[in-house]
């Protein structure tokens, strides 16, 4: 296969029980191109959510992911099949940020983060990734990912303002009940790939009983034009703010190591030498984010459920993922349209969405058989956990560190600690090699 190039699989028109469409393989154009948007329709839900639950702009965001999908398939030498969608990790940095130093703050949080990223993607391509298996073991690696879910907690249920303005679950309670509801009958309901998509589906119950009522006001909507160019912001630096991204970095790692072996089992293909190039590739991708005002990427597990349901891992498809994503990016009346989706829809939606970036942590602790009966994986999760939940601050100067930041570095401090005592007291429990870790929801995210 040349750089950009696939061979036709079969016939074009159909995969025989058994097989799979390799990277390398496409089917027809014409189905190509319908499992290609398919993969747009999986992402949709989860990408969208991040920049109304911050403030961002959404045309921007959908732009910057189609550019970075693009930029991982290149990094990537066409070989992974994967769709970059906005990372959860980013929204309580991004929302804390912004409310202390505005959104230009943190755009260059966001940019620094893909920075740090691409960094950490060429070490790995240059010296193997075992030094990310020692330096952040399952118990760290789920502890981190649990608390940046449960940290966002509050988020969900919302707070009024002085007028009686709320926002979150509070702002419309009825809406929000049937939102959530509608995500949690649809994920029992339906098979294949709508049951995978039930947040979409509760979102657009929701978004449908919310214009019943008389939540939504489409005249933004009217006014804006139907071809343009998103919104963009410039980033500026605050060094006080770094602490609250840089920690978002190990949740990345996890995600995109997590799908390399999770792409790497379902076609049956060694893909661990594309590991540095698909850090490297997020990082990139988030980083051109940072410059421009969309939020921070990640690889997408909704779009693993598309491959596992079609047995399609095609890489021609993402190309017109990506495609589809930046024609809709370039309609701000697109744009306008995702910015009506109202309060209460997205506080039923965050209530099972951070809910499940939590439990995912705890997923990661069940996979990979951490042993808890251990003192230094349970109190490496007790401190962490309490850190991240209550979110503990602590302000040294200029910088200010918050629950995530805090309880990353308390994950990461506490194991190293107590292992490296225990092994000197000679009474250390050696963990099992990691095994893999799952992708976002994207954390999946």
């Amino acid at each position: 296969m040349s750089a950009i190039g696939w061979r036709v699989h079969g016939d074009g028109r159909r995969v025989e029980p058994g097989a799979v469409v390799a990277p390398d393989e496409r089917l027809s154009w014409p189905r190509t191109i319908g499992i290609g948007m398919q993969h747009v329709v999986a992402m949709f839900g989860a990408t969208f959510l991040v920049p109304l639950l911050t403030g961002f702009s959404p045309a921007t965001t959908l732009l910057f992911s189609a550019v970075g999908t693009v930029v991982f398939l290149l990094v990537t030498r066409n070989r992974l099949p994967s769709y970059l969608g906005s990372s959860f990790a980013f929204i309580g940095p991004i929302v804390a940020a912004t409310a202390s130093g505005g959104q230009s703050a943190a755009v260059g949080g966001i940019l620094a983060t893909g920075v740090l990223l691409a960094v950490i993607g060429l070490v790995v391509h240059l010296a193997g990734s075992r030094w990310i298996d020692l330096v952040m073991p399952p118990v760290v690696t789920g502890t981190v990912v649990a608390l940046i879910g449960f940290n966002l907690a509050p988020t969900a249920w919302g707070t009024c303002d002085d007028t009686g303005a709320c926002s979150g679950f509070r702002a419309a309670p009825v809406t929000a009940i049937v939102t959530l509801g509608a995500i949690v009958l649809s994920a029992v309901l339906f098979r294949g790939i709508l049951g995978r998509l039930s947040i979409l589906v509760g979102v657009v119950v929701g978004y449908l009983v919310a214009t019943l009522r008389g939540e939504v006001d489409f005249a933004a909507v009217r006014a804006a034009d139907w071809f343009g160019l998103p919104h963009f912001v410039a980033p500026t630096f605050e060094p006080r703010l770094l602490g609250l991204f840089l920690p978002v970095v190990f949740v990345l790692i996890a995600e995109n190591v997590g799908h390399v072996k999770s792409v790497a089992a379902m076609t049956g293909k060694d893909l661990d030498p594309l590991t540095g190039r698909a850090l490297l590739a997020d990082g990139l991708a988030t980083t051109l984010a940072g410059l421009g005002g969309g939020s921070g990427t990640t690889t997408y597990a909704e779009n693993i459920g598309v491959m596992a349901a079609t047995k399609v891992y095609s890489t021609a498809a993402y190309w017109v993922a990506a495609a589809t994503a930046l024609v809709l990016s370039l309609s701000p009346k697109f744009g306008e349209l995702i910015n009506t989706i109202p309060a209460g829809v997205l506080g039923g939606a965050t209530t099972v969405l951070y809910g499940m970036i939590g439990v995912l942590g705890a997923r990661i602790w069940v996979q990979n058989k951490v042993d808890f009966s251990d003192p230094v994986n349970l109190t490496t999760a007790a401190v962490a956990l309490v850190i991240g939940i209550a979110n503990y601050s602590w302000t040294a100067g200029d910088l200010t560190f918050e629950g995530i930041a805090l309880g990353t570095a308390a994950a990461i401090g506490v194991y190293h600690v107590m292992r490296g005592v225990a092994r000197w007291r000679g009474t250390s429990q050696e963990p099992a090699s990691p095994a893999s870790v799952p992708g976002g929801v994207e954390l999946e995210r």
